[in-house]
């Protein structure tokens, strides 16, 4: 029996199609793979269907009932359940009074009925075979147990739909068999699900069907056990290419960035080398390690094993002594970890600057400052009025420039890029992959970590893919597409072999 319908619907962020008449169905008693890379619309979709957006148009009908304009209450009371990726859960409370809030029991006065509470959350654990204290407080619970957690509070309400959104990025694989075991138990039971998932291997282990989408739109349903893992990838990638004329080859240096085993919180044994002048690219699913490996070579994280080094030297510690050591890092979320607001374009340009001389100088030239500056927005091409004006009052694009200028003021030889474009228009895109270009030119090294392919066919020598915390696949410039990085970024390869 179909549980749920959405049909033609669509959904638009000022000139942005982000849904274009999308179809979508889930069955009783199913787990439905819902697939696509990132931006295709996944997110849009499950945020209509549980009311925190509306459609533009289009229809949804849950077990047997329409609903024109959801809302996150009327969806909830309906029966459908939001696990996320970043857990709701609430560290300072109990297991127990996280299952029963806002929903707790109470007697005739008001007062907690604390002991049912807690007897009720033990029925439902060990219902499903799930071995957590209900007394024990939520900070207390490693990240898998928090993940169960979250669904028993949805099955306490009696959630007909649970829509998981990547529930495994930081399972272990004997925690992922667990969920798993879980999950079929609960299918029995005539519970549905919406999996949604970059990792073939699970989607092919837990799921009954699938819905692919693509840049907005509906590509195709079907049986998991009429495709296979290469069919699906297919289906998922958009075979509109990128234009990669912007791709510069150019002589490389001798090696200036090693990493031996290097091991950190979400990678470990990675062994690469990177040399002067030349662009690597990082890339893999959301959670893949990548980001991590970054903010760990830039000393943001702490190393657990192995070593980098620099021109020879092994680098540990701070963050001022991977800048000390030409080290540079243009932080993935540029509102929290390159913004400072309070302060004008000229004083966010100089700050990293300040920080390496201040010990033998401590006062600023204004005048000095200035020149360096106006060199430095000049060669970027930033477009900005006064350098007294607020950083708040640039662009993204624009922003991001100033930001680069930061790192390129104190003459940083490895620069380490984590998302480099996002948030920022098409054309400032292209502005910084030409800047990118020339900085490998002039003999610096650049690492970038991207999830868009196109982006790493424009730059790249190298691409580097990781899954789970470890390198799968180093594709040269000339055989990066999006079909085969798609393949090792899900291990959907892996899959392929043991069907095989």
């Amino acid at each position: 029996m179909t549980i749920l319908e959405m049909k033609h619907v669509s959904k638009a962020f000022g000139g942005s199609q982000a849904l274009s008449d999308i179809q979508f169905e889930v069955e009783e008693g199913e787990i439905h793979a819902l697939l696509g890379e990132n931006g295709a619309g996944k997110s849009t979709l499950m945020n209509i269907l549980t009311g925190v957006i509306p459609a533009d148009s289009g229809t949804i009908r849950f077990l047997g009932k329409d609903y024109p304009t959801p809302t996150i209450q009327q969806m909830e009371a309906a029966g459908i359940a939001f696990v996320h990726q970043e857990l709701n859960v609430i560290n300072d409370l109990s297991v127990a009074d996280n299952i029963f809030l806002c929903r707790e029991l109470t007697n005739k006065i008001g007062l907690l009925r604390q002991k049912e509470q807690v007897a009720r959350a033990r029925q439902l654990f060990e219902d499903l075979g799930v071995d957590i204290d209900p007394t024990a407080m939520v900070s207390e619970l490693k990240t898998s147990e928090k993940q169960l957690l979250e669904i028993c509070r949805a099955l306490y309400v009696d959630a007909k739909l649970l829509i998981l959104d990547e529930p495994t990025t930081a399972l272990s694989n004997n925690e992922i068999d667990h969920l798993f075991k879980i999950l079929r138990k609960l299918k029995t039971q005539g519970k549905s699900f919406i999996f949604i998932s970059h990792k073939m291997p699970e989607i092919f282990a837990i799921a009954d069907r699938y819905t692919v989408l693509r840049n907005g739109k509906y590509i195709s349903s079907g049986n998991i056990k009429d495709t296979n893992a290469h069919e699906v990838t297919a289906l998922m990638v958009d075979r509109q290419y990128a234009d990669e004329d912007v791709y510069v080859s150019r002589p490389l240096g001798e090696p200036i960035l090693e990493l031996r085993k290097y091991s950190g919180r979400g990678f470990h044994d990675i062994d690469l080398s990177v040399r002067r002048g030349e662009i690597v690219a990082f890339t893999g699913l959301a959670g893949c390690g990548a980001s991590e490996l970054m903010q760990t070579m830039f000393g943001a994280l702490p190393a657990e094993g192995g070593q980098m080094l620099v021109n020879g030297r092994s680098l540990t510690g701070s963050i001022v002594r991977f800048m000390k050591n030409g080290v540079a890092m243009l932080a993935a979320n540029r509102k929290e970890n390159s913004v400072v607001p309070d302060m004008s374009i000229m004083e966010n340009f100089y700050l990293a600057e300040h920080e390496l001389s201040r010990a033998k100088h401590p006062f600023i030239s204004m005048k000095e400052e200035s020149v360096r500056y106006e060199r430095q927005k000049e060669s970027l091409r930033i477009k900005a009025g006064s350098s007294d004006d607020s950083i708040l009052s640039l662009s993204g694009g624009n922003q991001q420039k100033v930001f680069l200028a930061r790192w390129l003021n104190i003459g940083a030889d490895v620069l380490l890029f984590d998302n480099p474009t996002q948030g920022v228009d098409v054309g400032a895109k292209e502005e910084i992959y030409r800047l990118i270009l020339d900085f490998a030119e002039s003999g610096k090294t650049v690492i970038i970590n991207t999830l868009e392919i196109p982006e790493i066919q424009k730059v790249a020598d190298r691409c580097v893919v990781f899954y789970e915390g470890q390198i799968v696949k180093i594709f040269e410039h000339s055989q990066v597409n999006e079909h085969d990085v798609m393949l090792y970024s899900t291990n959907a390869i892996k899959s392929e072999e043991a069907a095989s």
